[in-house]
């Protein structure tokens, strides 16, 4: 019984976090878009910096190997069909929220540069640390609109003005 119900109910929450947050149906692909080319840039400079006899970049080379890996298996699950696990890690990665994958993406980002400052650890993780900043955008919200702010700031207008009267008829 619980196979068939607890598949069909899976997805469902799965994806609500994201609908909870006011993602954009663009948005939300434009951060995984980041995501998958965060991957390939972290690869590729990954595998550059490797080619060196110097240990502390071939360590920030080995982190950027596997900060590609970990933003592939979280954004396009697809791109790792053959793994097994792909999809169960996609799903938790995606019961994420935004600050959270956040936080995550930059962290995971950042490491690689403290541990080797050079051009290459920093130009490869340039979009995965990106990756992290749409996310983070997207935690903080939609802007609001002209209008609900006008009224907001005359609401605290009339507020500052009500005790202000106040202050000045309690002095007279």
């Amino acid at each position: 019984m619980s196979g068939a119900g607890g598949a069909a109910v899976a997805p469902a929450s799965s994806a609500q976090p994201a609908q909870e947050e006011g993602m954009t149906w663009w948005y939300r692909w434009l951060c995984r878009l980041s995501g998958v080319l965060g991957a390939v840039s972290c690869a590729i400079s990954g595998l550059f910096n490797c080619i060196t006899i110097h240990p502390l970049n071939i360590a920030a080379g080995v982190w950027m190997v596997m900060n590609a890996s970990v933003l592939l298996l979280c954004e396009a699950p697809s791109c790792c069909q053959f793994m097994e696990f792909a999809n169960a890690v996609a799903a938790k990665a995606d019961r994420l929220r935004s600050w959270q994958k956040a936080i995550f993406y930059c962290g995971m980002a950042v490491v690689p540069v403290v541990i080797s400052l050079t051009l290459t650890t920093l130009l490869g993780n340039a979009i995965a640390f990106a990756t992290g900043v749409l996310y983070g955008l997207s935690a903080l919200g939609k802007k609001g609109d002209a209008i609900s702010y006008a009224r907001i700031q005359q609401q605290r207008q009339q507020v500052d003005e009500e005790k202000l009267t106040d202050a000045l008829e309690g002095e007279l």
